[in-house]
This record gives C-alpha cells, structure tokens and sequence, in this order.
C-alpha cells in the first residue's frame, strides 16, 4: 500500500510539473503614430502667449486635430499673433482671438482648412479654431472658460491645452464683450481696436517652445 501511495505521488507531481503555463495576456498593439505634419510641426509642442496679463502656456497634440495643430504652429512661426488683441470675452463662456494687428497678415492667412475629427472633448482650458460651418477655419482660436461639452457634436476639435497661465487666461479684460467688430478689426486691425476698445488685452508675442 505505501508503494502504491508513493507511485500516486509521484503521477501527482509528474502531472503538476507538465501542466501548461497560463497564456501570457497579449500587448494591447500600438497605436499608429500620426502622419508627419506637412508644414514640420512636431507631434507634440509648446507655445508662450506673452500676454498684456501674464504668460499663458498652450500645450498642442496633433493626435488630436492635426490639421488645426499645423496651421497653429504655421500662424505662430509668422508672428501673427504679435499684438493680436482677444476682442471676443463671453464669461463662462469662450475666450477668443485670431485676427491680426495688422489687416495685410489677417488678409494672408484668410485660408481655410479642412475639419479635422473631433477626438478630445471641449473643457475648461482646451484650445480651439472656431468655424463658420464646414471646412471654414482659418486664424480665429478660441479657449473654452468651462467645460463646453455641447460644442464636441457642432464640429469643434480641441488641438491643445492651456497647462499653464489659466488664472492669466480668466484675468483678461472682459468688460467689452462681444462689442468689437469683427469685420472692422479685420479691415483696420489695431487701430480700430486702440480707438474704439482702448483696455483690451493683447497677445505681444507668441513663440514655440
């Protein structure tokens, strides 16, 4: 009896030692890496707003909108945004900015581009081109003050974030509103806008990090 117990043993262990190891869990596959921008933007860059209230620090991710992220990187190499004032304020709302101090710059960058998809949600401090419907965007960007969930189904892909100076982005002057004209600031620039508005803050210089 002891012999047939330790031969039982034994095919007891024998079977353990053969038993086949648990399938390892395979790697989730990678991501495709997002086409190499036409205009040389990196992936993933970092822009500083030297504004009349502080800096402000945009982090852009082309994953995200790779055509808006471009053009911004385009516009920035340009120096459009120097002296460029933020002439929409909508409190909890957006802050906007995009038409340049000088109308010949505003007139150069009036290209549009496609739609990009609309992959990341509008939050509090997202970056955003605004559009006048379809494949309509040129220079005009906005910053969302809250999170704008409503604006990710009106076709508004977010390309960067604010990750530093949002207490500088909620101090610009507000007391204007929407007042400024549009189309006036894009024919004359700044000098309608230093007659008419003349507390609006500005963009002085905007540069790649």
């Amino acid at each position: 009896m002891r012999f047939a117990t330790l031969a039982a043993a034994a095919l007891l262990l024998a079977a353990c030692s053969s038993a086949p190891e648990p399938a390892k869990k395979e790697a989730e596959p990678a991501k495709p890496a997002v086409a190499p921008s036409k205009v040389g933007a990196p992936d993933v860059f970092k822009v500083l707003f030297d504004t009349s209230k502080g800096p402000i620090l945009i982090e852009v991710h082309r994953e995200w909108a790779p055509l808006g992220a471009d053009r911004f990187y385009e516009l920035v190499k340009d120096n459009f945004f120097s002296q460029a004032g933020f002439f929409r304020v909508v409190p909890n709302f957006v802050i906007q900015f995009g038409i340049a101090a000088d109308p010949k710059m505003t007139k150069k960058w009036d290209v549009t581009i496609k739609d990009d998809a609309v992959i990341r949600t509008n939050r509090t401090g997202s970056v955003v081109f605004a559009t006048a419907g379809r494949n309509t965007r040129t220079s005009q960007i906005f910053i969302n003050l809250r999170s704008n969930m409503s604006l990710d189904n009106e076709g508004f892909a977010p390309f960067g974030q604010v990750v530093e100076g949002m207490n500088v982005v909620e101090k610009i002057y507000a007391g204007y509103g929407e007042q400024p004209d549009q189309e006036q600031i894009t024919k004359r620039g700044n000098a309608y806008l230093k007659a008419q508005f003349p507390r609006l803050d500005v963009i002085k210089t905007a540069s790649i990090q």
